[in-house]
């Protein structure tokens, strides 16, 4: 015997998608302005904002793609439907940051250290730094709302909140390289930027690969879990507890309840308090649980393999 509860959860808001092309638009502008001023300043700062920007359009266009994708319904093939892809997507930004990072750091250190090419034309370096960061600012403003909808969005909007930092060196290096004729003002900004990206990044690595792994969910005890649903009416054991995170506000929980030999066969009520302690008890609402009911005695093959 066993019945599940189930909630999608907001995972598909339109909305999310028509945010997303308006500040895919306005990045992919800022690009190939500073992809020109690197050109012709030499700016490692500009060079690695105009990177950041590359992969912040990759992030934005995929995360489009995802929003659009993740409003479709479950199918035979994808019960869970699109929901993973946010995931995914965010995985995929996040090492694309660290990539970019780890260039600019090796990049930079070779330019303080003399080996490498040095920026000029410090002015029109300010102008593209502020052009970006204008730009920037407009892209937190649209998705500011929707950046804890899901892994996706916050994403997209994190890409965008380092491009505003980033752009924020860019316009100090070139205002000190104005006033000091310094030029490696530059390459310590472009270093700044890297050191802003790659922690984040991680994080955001870190956090895709618990989900991806199918890791319990953070802030949800599973052993506080099994002792309350051990504690319901007429249940006599818990084993082979599991909980995961489909996507973002999609817990998931399932488990093997042993019940006194007597209520075996009235398990309905049994059922509404185990979902209603997963649901209402924890910090981590669980919308969807799923419970095997059994007799005392009864022993099934497979139980314990993956857990206890």
């Amino acid at each position: 015997m066993s019945e599940h509860t189930h909630s999608t959860g907001n995972i598909g808001d339109p909305g999310h998608a028509r945010r997303l092309i308006i500040a895919l638009c306005l990045s992919a502008t800022i690009l190939v302005a500073e992809i020109a001023g690197a050109a012709v300043t030499g700016s490692l700062a500009l060079m690695v904002d105009a990177g950041h920007m590359l992969t912040d359009i990759s992030v934005l266009a995929a995360s489009t793609v995802t929003a659009v994708l993740m409003r479709r319904k479950p199918s035979a093939s994808r019960t869970w439907g699109w929901a993973r892809l946010e995931v995914v997507t965010a995985a995929g930004g996040a090492l694309a940051l660290l990539a970019v990072g780890l260039f600019a750091l090796i990049e930079a250190v070779q330019r303080l250290l003399g080996g490498g090419e040095q920026m000029e034309a410090p002015r029109l370096l300010l102008f593209f730094g502020v052009l970006g960061l204008l730009a920037n600012i407009a892209s937190m403003i649209i998705l500011m709302g929707d950046r804890q909808s899901n892994m996706n969005m916050k994403a997209a909007f994190l890409e965008v909140v380092n491009d505003a930092l980033g752009s924020v060196a860019v316009v100090v290096s070139a205002v000190l390289v104005m006033t000091t004729g310094w030029s490696n003002f530059d390459s310590i900004a472009g270093t700044v930027i890297a050191l802003m990206m790659i922690p984040r990044a991680g994080k955001l690595l870190h956090s895709s690969m618990r989900v991806l792994l199918e890791e319990t969910p953070e802030g949800l005890d599973l052993d506080a879990v099994r002792t309350h649903l051990r504690n319901v009416p007429h249940v006599v054991d818990v084993h082979d507890l599991h909980a995961i995170t489909v996507a973002t506000g999609l817990p998931t929980l399932s488990a093997h309840v042993v019940v006194d030999a007597e209520n075996v066969d009235d398990y309905a009520d049994v059922l509404t308090s185990l979902q209603q302690c997963v649901r209402d008890h924890f910090p981590v609402s669980v919308e969807h649980s799923t419970f095997q009911i059994e007799p005392e005695g009864y022993v099934n093959i497979r139980d314990g393999v993956f857990h206890e």
